[in-house]
């Protein structure tokens, strides 16, 4: 109890932080979005619950800081009006009068509907693009020539027959500069087979090692990742800056490359490859916040890089309540040439409510397990 203890105390502010900074812009998004298809705005909400501090601007929208932190919503007007209900049930939207109709959410098309519900997700993107941009001019980009300096003995890239001097120029066919790609790669696929391309004596080979499994109960949980087994003998590592151009277009790329990286993580847990043990809460993060802001800035940016990647793809996934649920319920729409019937869609949302809420809870049971709180508790009436 007493790490439990000092993570709120220590750990739990830096995480507000970070968090308020990511849910602020996400909603941003979808504010500005929807400003710019002639929507009226009413709330803009940092937080659920009871309002602590807002302000009302001379638009009328009230701006937000709500008790609880965990998220934020912008209520738009009209937006809970359906367009057009099963045949024969009267629409709500008939009794507006002109004025309000030109600013309600569902009188507008389905394509800027769409984009609002969008724009939230993309915020975070480019908030993730917009960060490394910054960092890439200013402080470099790393980077450490992909070659091979030692082998270790009796490891993934000795039993595949790499030698000291190896340049690893691709990956199952994807193009890699930096040895800090190679690890990340490797890392993700922990025992599957992988195809490394290699530069040796002016001549290319193909070598094909499958990552030692290294399973590691560690300060973030239960961590299962890929080894090689290759190290670097130099120390010419270093921070490559680039211009405004080259800085957006690597940090485009990096955006792409963690994205798919996700992707990959979340695809071998639904196949079983990799456990759910490393499904992490809201008390794992805040851990991890933590950790980051007291080793610096950098590590601080890089980190709500990736929470942002993370909070805007997860909002992509095609679940009731997420944006992503939403969109679906376009896609059927445009399909169709009618929206769902409300029932159709207010029980889709019951099903998203409870998927979401059983992953919070199952990663937030992952987080105590972890801190050793559960076994407090049983200790206590064992």
């Amino acid at each position: 109890m007493i790490e439990f203890a000092s993570l709120v105390w220590n750990f739990l502010p830096p995480f507000l932080v970070v968090l308020t900074v990511l849910v602020f812009v996400h909603e941003l998004g979808h504010y500005l979005a929807a400003r710019a298809c002639g929507i009226r705005v009413e709330v803009f909400s940092v937080g659920f619950g009871r309002e602590i501090v807002g302000w009302t601007d001379k638009l009328g929208t009230r701006w937000r800081l709500s008790l609880i932190p965990f998220g934020g919503y912008v209520k738009m007007f009209g937006e809970m009006l359906a367009v057009r209900r099963e045949d024969g049930e009267p629409d709500p939207t008939e009794s507006m009068c002109p004025e309000d109709a030109a600013v309600a959410f569902n009188t507008k098309s389905l394509g800027q509907r769409a984009f609002v519900v969008a724009a939230g997700p993309v915020a975070n993107f480019l908030l993730a693009v917009v960060i490394m941009s910054g960092m890439f001019m200013s402080v470099g980009q790393p980077f450490t020539p992909a070659d091979v300096g030692t082998v270790i003995p009796g490891k993934a890239a000795d039993r595949a027959g790499f030698k000291p001097g190896d340049l690893i120029v691709a990956i199952d066919g994807s193009p890699i500069e930096r040895f800090e790609e190679i690890v990340r790669t490797v890392r993700l696929f922990p025992g599957v087979p992988l195809v490394f391309t290699v530069k040796r004596d002016g001549r290319t080979v193909n070598l094909t090692a499958t990552p030692d499994v290294i399973d590691l109960e560690g300060r973030f949980g239960h961590q299962r990742y890929g080894q090689l087994g290759i190290s670097r003998t130099g120390l010419d590592r270093e921070l490559v800056k680039h211009g405004p151009f080259i800085a957006v277009w690597r940090a485009v790329e990096e955006t792409y490359v963690l994205t798919g990286t996700i992707f990959s993580a979340i695809g071998q847990i639904i196949q079983g490859t990799r456990t759910t043990k490393e499904i992490g809460g809201p008390i794992r993060i805040a851990q991890m916040s933590g950790d980051v802001w007291d080793a610096g800035l950098i590590n601080v940016l890089m980190f709500a890089t990736v929470l942002s990647i993370n909070l805007g793809l997860i909002n992509l996934f095609p679940v009731p309540m997420l944006d992503g649920g939403h969109l679906m319920f376009y896609a059927i729409e445009a399909l169709r040439g009618r929206p769902l019937g409300e029932r159709a869609q207010e029980n889709g949302m019951r099903i998203g409510i409870a998927m979401v809420l059983a992953l919070m809870v199952f990663a937030t049971w992952n987080d105590l397990v972890q801190l050793r709180v559960v076994d407090f508790f049983v200790n206590l009436v064992t």
